[in-house]
């Protein structure tokens, strides 16, 4: 159970937590939403992105939509997913040996868009795993 009430705005239990300030909830989505959909990257490489933070950042909700599928992996997903470990266990000190990696796969707005994506998606999870955010359970 969630540390507090879910309010009675937003459509999943992520946005009912952040429902209680609908300036808050709606820009939080809105935001989400652009960083989540294909641009310069692929939604397929965020999503394995996703599912590696996920793994490490504590939101039990964010988890249960599964680990990265290595099947789904192409080379630039691979380079993707591999400096989202390093940021994983760096954080903010990431060497700039990992961005000259990152230049001869991508672009700079490409790495923009990861490093945006990253960051986003971490304080998501972050919100979840403070919040104490549970999968939500198939009842039978």
């Amino acid at each position: 159970m969630a540390r507090i009430k879910e309010s009675n705005f937003g459509d999943t239990s992520f946005q009912r937590l952040l429902g209680h300030n609908l300036e808050v909830m709606q820009g939080w989505c809105y935001l989400g939403n652009v960083l989540e959909k294909e641009g310069l990257l692929s939604a397929k490489l965020k999503e394995q992105v996703r599912r590696t933070l996920a793994q490490k950042n504590g939101c039990e909700y964010c988890k249960a939509k599964g680990k990265p599928e290595l099947s789904r992996f192409d080379e630039k997903t691979s380079i993707a997913v591999a400096f989202t470990e390093v940021f994983l266990k760096q954080k903010g000190e990431i060497s700039d040996s990992s961005f000259r990696i990152l230049r001869e796969y991508m672009t700079e707005g490409e790495i923009s868009e990861l490093c945006a994506f990253i960051s986003f998606t971490t304080a998501s999870q972050y919100f979840g795993a403070m919040m104490k955010l549970e999968p939500v359970r198939n009842q039978q």
